[in-house]
């Protein structure tokens, strides 16, 4: 699977901060299932977001469910592997807007104000992301809301589809292909 822009190489230069710059990005830190992968990469494509996938993964990048979830829209998707939490912070570019999607926040997604170049991190589809990553910026906690309590959570690839398009929807939807 190759990706257009880059794979797993941990990059420096201008050019490419640059173009990450100028655009969403979705954060799945340390993904579970390889077809939740799969969809999230294929909604990237699809809305020209970068996606950055933070190891350990718990699945291989050659994965036949990985693929066929992405079918073969892996060949349009912006990608990095990071081989770690820290790598993926220490890349950041200066003044970069984390959001931290995960049960208990306390505000609800719709509430936050986006800008292009904002990151939606999302946690692990079993145990979510670790309170490490996010409990020093609670004002950049945000949670989807439930309404069932014997329902744990929602798919990740949902919510993933539910905040981008939210984000992109407060952009006015800037770039996308007219009818």
């Amino acid at each position: 699977m190759e990706s257009v822009l880059w794979t797993r190489a941990t990059f420096r230069g201008p050019e490419i901060l640059e173009y990450l710059a100028r655009r969403m990005h979705v954060v799945l830190f340390e993904p579970e299932i390889p077809p939740n992968a799969g969809n999230v990469a294929r909604l990237c494509a699809a809305t020209q977001t970068s996606l950055h996938l933070i190891e350990p993964l718990g699945f291989r990048l050659d994965d036949r469910q990985l693929k066929r979830a992405g079918m073969d829209y892996w060949q349009h998707v912006r990608w990095q592997c990071w081989p770690n939490w820290a790598s993926f912070r220490e890349a950041l570019p200066g003044g970069a807007r984390l959001w931290f999607i995960e049960s208990g926040g306390p505000r609800r997604y719709s509430d936050a104000r986006f800008l292009p170049d904002d990151y939606l991190v999302f946690g692990r589809e079993t145990a979510g992301l670790p309170r490490q990553v996010f409990e020093d910026r609670t004002d950049c906690w945000l949670r989807v809301p439930m309404f069932n309590a014997a329902a744990r959570s929602l798919n990740l690839s949902n919510c993933v589809a539910l905040v981008l398009f939210e984000a992109l929807r407060q952009q006015g939807f800037e770039g996308e292909i007219g009818p």
